[in-house]
């Protein structure tokens, strides 16, 4: 089967994972701070820490940044619903607003409309590895005094006007699960050059736990002693994975470039096309590393080309339906139609299959069997 997604382990990841299995660390050590020191090296210079999942990594976002019951949060409906879960387990409220029809990521004139009283954030999506439009919400998120969160669950080695994700927002989250730009199998870390937000996050990933002895509540314990301020949770990251994504990480601009190749080969054999297909729009700021290709069909045969590509052993998938759209959202209070761009996105969409592992081979073969579908159903 083609994979739409697919990781890539070579010799160097499995030596450097062997090495730590048979160092002195296998949990949260000193692998991990490893890992967020070779990250920081594409975010910019800002500092990050290490999760266990890119869930995790918004997890800790939202409660570092204090957001909980009273607070509203302005997203897109076009990503994964982690984006929006962690923040209503927290009690935060949700105000979607719709996305730009060129890339999908959150459109900032939505933005500005949807801010009230109550709004407190700003959580932007890069969708299919664009980045959003982070230079105007940034202007939009200062005038209005509200945190800006980049879930840039596909964008590591991304950038906008030569400025990489996750210098953009005040807090950025990224995963590294199987299918994303690097992996560490699960995983996920966040980014920010606030040391209180980041010091939160480290602290609520490890169970909240404070060992620093200035910090002390309980003066009278012993060397032994350590103790938590706030509940936090286990979401540490292993050390075991941790190496497996260093060793990743040498690879991200070799990862980059293929699938800016695979980009460009869809590119023109779909923008050429006699069937109005759509390609996937890159702004001229932009430099992406493209985790999607999404290509946009006519609704009416977007299942039937999804089944019978899918036929084909060709794994494409559709990414996403919108978000309130899910049967945990109140339809009352989220009805259909309420971001009728994003609902129109992902009633034409259908990502093709991208990833460092697929041969040129497979791309033609997708190519081919994309277009003969379409000119048997207009023949």
């Amino acid at each position: 089967m083609i994979r739409y997604g697919s990781h890539d382990v070579n010799d160097d990841d499995v030596a450097s994972v062997v090495e730590t299995l048979r160092g002195d660390w296998l949990t949260t050590g000193p692998a991990v701070s490893k890992f967020e020191t070779d990250l920081s090296v594409f975010t910019g210079g800002v500092p990050t820490v290490a999760v266990s999942s890119g869930t995790a990594a918004l997890h800790c976002a939202y409660v570092a940044a204090g957001l909980g019951p009273g607070d509203e949060l302005i997203t897109p409906p076009l990503t994964f619903i982690a984006t929006q879960a962690v923040a209503a387990h927290l009690g935060a409220q949700l105000r979607f607003a719709d996305v730009s029809p060129l890339t999908g990521c959150l459109d900032p004139q939505a933005v500005e409309a949807a801010i009230n009283p109550r709004t407190s954030a700003i959580v932007a999506v890069d969708y299919a590895g664009h980045p959003a439009d982070m230079f105007t919400l940034r202007r939009i998120a200062t005038r209005h005094g509200l945190l800006l969160i980049e879930d840039a669950a596909h964008s590591l080695g991304s950038s906008l006007d030569g400025e990489p994700v996750g210098s953009l927002a005040d807090i950025t989250t990224f995963s590294f699960f199987p299918t994303k730009n690097v992996t560490t199998g699960e995983g996920g870390a966040i980014a920010t050059t606030s040391p209180e937000i980041l010091g939160r996050c480290r602290e609520f990933s490890r169970q909240g736990l404070i060992r620093d002895e200035a910090r002390f509540l309980l003066k009278d314990e012993g060397a032994w002693h350590q103790e938590v301020h706030e509940f936090g949770l286990n979401y540490r990251l292993s050390d075991i994975l941790a190496s497996l994504g260093s060793s990743q990480l040498k690879r991200l601009l070799a990862f980059k470039k293929r699938r800016t190749e695979i980009k460009a080969m869809y590119d023109a054999a779909f923008s050429n096309s006699e069937f109005d297909l759509v390609i996937p729009y890159c702004d001229p700021a932009a430099a992406p590393m493209w985790h999607l290709y999404p290509l946009r069909v006519d609704p009416n045969v977007r299942r039937a080309l999804f089944e019978h590509l899918r036929s084909k052993d060709i794994a494409v998938q559709v990414n996403y339906i919108p978000a309130y759209w899910h049967p945990v959202f109140d339809s009352e209070s989220y009805p259909r139609g309420l971001c009728p761009i994003a609902e129109s996105y992902y009633a034409s969409e259908l990502s093709l299959p991208i990833h460092f592992k697929l041969s040129d081979d497979e791309i033609l073969f997708t190519i081919e069997s994309t277009l003969s579908f379409l000119g048997t159903t207009t023949s």
